[in-house]
């Protein structure tokens, strides 16, 4: 038993010694070798985890097979790049830009629109050949300063350019642009070298002087004008070619601030291009341009443009090449003493008006000068073959009507003998048109108005000297052609024969012709069309008369539209009026007995006075089946029964 415990110990004794982390192992002896053995026992198996993961950070990264090859590709491409840039520049093949020579032989001056011919020569002092060399002459088209714009090139293959030896081109090129003016022209050859796909260019400038421009243009303007006055523009254009030039346009471009009221000749496209047509050499072309500068400043300075050119291919009212441009700057200055004309209540110069309204005038005036003027006098002369001048009221004014003048000076107006600076006012005066008919029938062609005002003054001076001031103003007013538009409802007259009962009866189709017919006074209207819409109780049958009338009717919108086009003056008064008529059928209901249902709604005429140039609309009430414009219907016949 004792036994047992004492080998019972000795286990407990190992296990022991066995789980102290701190305990040695004795040395061994085996066959004369020696060794020790060293147990470290972790606390724990995190302990041990810890462990391991730290002998493996300590052990070195290893550098893999693919980074390597990589680096040492670089370092491959980095000596080959480096050999290559050796070899091109400074090897037997180096071919360098500085040793390439491009001379253009030529004139530095030419006449704008003529052909200017030049030589190019090309020498290769590199040592090595120019391979598949190209030359190309860029330069701009139009009247343009540089070559962002439009810009024409000419492209010439010189083929191989030896080392040592020269090429030459001979090319022709065409400039335009203002007298006196740089044009730029842009040489460059691009090339090739062996063992290379690369595009070398080498550039070459040259600059050439217009010594006249294709077109000559001149302006006669006024240096300043003042604000609501107006300004004439007179544009001259010479053909100054040796050859014709065809398809010329001009081309005005107006300053903010400027108003176009009219042109001699009228443009050709809006209010500022006017076709010239075809020119032959020393050929003369006069353009007039009139308006006013409208919210502008004192002191501002505004800048006319005037373009010449032929015309685009794409768009006949562009200039497609510039051959000449010029610009002219206008001053705007407040004149000395101001006299502004209103017409109802508008300020522009021209103003359209009907014939049955009335004619408001206002002459608004100022002192502009920081002196006193003395005897200010206005003056407003009316003229116009649409002129009533039986209705001329010159409030607080002097109507001479064997001039056609109202006057305002000191003797009707006292504040006027002595006006102080800054001091305005006003005066006032009113007329109505004439009758565009007269009593035996005929016309006014182009009904006209004209108002011409001046204002004057005098300043007095140093010494007794008395300087004169003045300043004008004046308006157009033309008068609205009377454009007429009646309808009628017809059963029994009229271009269609009718069916159906009469007195309409309910449920029972009774068809009806509806008669258009338009008239017009003084100005051709242009652009004339009639529309009408069908109640949901009315068909249309379809039937038309004449049947050349562009008359159509829309099943979705129920809408009728006539098609009138234009519509001279005359129509329906000194000529034959202008007439459609059309068929409808109405069926009556229960619920429309007793009473006389619509047959048509209200007509609306639209269109254009060209003369006026301002749109014109007439309206023409409802038709129903009262039909009072048929000679043979009775009142009877007017309502629905059953």
């Amino acid at each position: 038993m004792s036994d047992d415990r004492e080998k019972l110990n000795r286990i407990e004794e190992m296990k022991s010694k066995l789980n102290n982390k701190n305990y040695e192992a004795r040395p061994m002896h085996r066959d004369d070798f020696v060794f020790k053995v060293n147990r470290e026992v972790p606390d724990s198996w995190e302990d041990k985890k810890k462990s391991d993961v730290g002998s493996q950070k300590k052990s070195p990264p290893k550098t893999s097979m693919f980074k390597k090859f990589f680096i040492y590709s670089i370092i491959f491409f980095v000596l080959a790049l480096g050999y290559a840039a050796y070899m091109f520049f400074a090897g037997g093949n180096t071919v360098s830009n500085n040793n390439i020579d491009i001379t253009i032989l030529g004139n530095t001056f030419t006449a704008g629109g003529e052909t200017l011919p030049l030589q190019i020569e090309v020498t290769n002092r590199n040592s090595s050949a120019l391979l598949l060399a190209d030359l190309l002459v860029e330069y701009p088209q139009s009247s343009s300063s540089d070559l962002t714009g439009q810009t024409e090139r000419l492209r010439d293959s010189l083929g191989t350019i030896p080392s040592g030896e020269m090429r030459s081109d001979n090319v022709n090129v065409v400039l335009f642009g203002e007298q006196g003016s740089a044009r730029p022209i842009k040489v460059s050859l691009e090339y090739r070298v062996a063992g290379s796909n690369a595009i070398f260019v080498k550039e070459a400038p040259y600059q050439v002087t217009i010594s006249s421009a294709p077109i000559d243009l001149s302006v006669d303007a006024p240096n300043q004008a003042s604000p609501n006055q107006d300004i004439t523009l007179k544009v001259k254009a010479v053909l100054n070619a040796a050859s014709p030039a065809s398809n010329i346009l001009v081309r005005f471009d107006y300053p903010v601030g400027f108003q176009f009221e009219s042109a001699i000749p009228a443009p050709s496209f809006g209010n500022n291009v006017w076709t010239l047509g075809d020119l032959s050499p020393g050929a003369e072309r006069d353009i007039s341009v009139t308006g006013k500068m409208i919210d502008v400043s004192d002191g501002e300075e505004k800048t006319f443009h005037v373009f010449s050119g032929s015309k685009s291919d794409s768009d006949k009212s562009l200039i497609g090449i510039v051959f000449n441009s010029l610009g002219n700057t206008i001053l705007i200055k407040k004149p000395f003493v101001e006299a502004n004309l209103i017409i109802n209540g508008v300020d522009q110069r021209e103003y359209a008006v009907n014939s049955d309204t009335a004619i408001s005038g206002n002459i608004n005036w100022v002192n502009n000068l920081g002196t006193q003027i003395n005897d200010l006098k206005i003056s407003a002369k009316l003229s116009g073959n649409a002129l009533d001048r039986k209705t001329i009221n010159a409030q607080q004014g002097y109507y001479n009507s064997s001039t056609d003048t109202i006057t305002w000076d000191k003797n009707s107006e006292s504040s006027l003998a002595t006006v102080n600076p800054g001091d305005s006012g006003s005066v006032d005066f009113s007329f109505s048109p004439m009758s565009l008919v007269s009593g035996s029938g005929g016309l006014l062609s182009e009904p006209t108005i004209t108002i011409n005002v001046s204002i004057s003054a005098k300043q007095p001076l140093e010494g007794n000297i008395v300087q004169n001031l003045d300043n004008s103003d004046s308006k157009i007013i033309k008068v609205i052609s009377n454009v007429g538009l009646s309808g009628k409802a017809l059963y029994y007259s009229g271009a269609f024969t009718n069916t159906g009962a009469m007195p309409p009866k309910v449920e029972k189709e009774t068809t009806y012709t509806v008669l258009w017919s338009l008239s017009n006074t003084a100005n051709n209207i242009s652009g004339t069309q009639v529309t009408a819409t069908l109640p949901a109780w009315v068909r249309f049958v379809g039937t038309i008369s004449p049947p050349s009338e562009d008359l159509t009717f829309n099943p979705s919108t129920r809408q009728i539209t006539w098609n009138v086009g234009g519509l001279p003056m005359g129509t329906g008064i000194t000529g034959t009026s202008r007439e459609v008529s059309f068929q409808i059928g109405f069926t009556p209901s229960l619920s429309q007995v007793g009473t006389m249902p619509i047959l048509i709604n209200d007509a609306t005429l639209t269109g254009h006075d060209d003369f006026a140039n301002v749109n014109v609309t007439v309206s023409k009430g409802a038709l129903n089946t009262l039909l009072v414009d048929d000679p043979t219907f009775t009142p009877g016949g007017a309502k629905v029964v059953e």
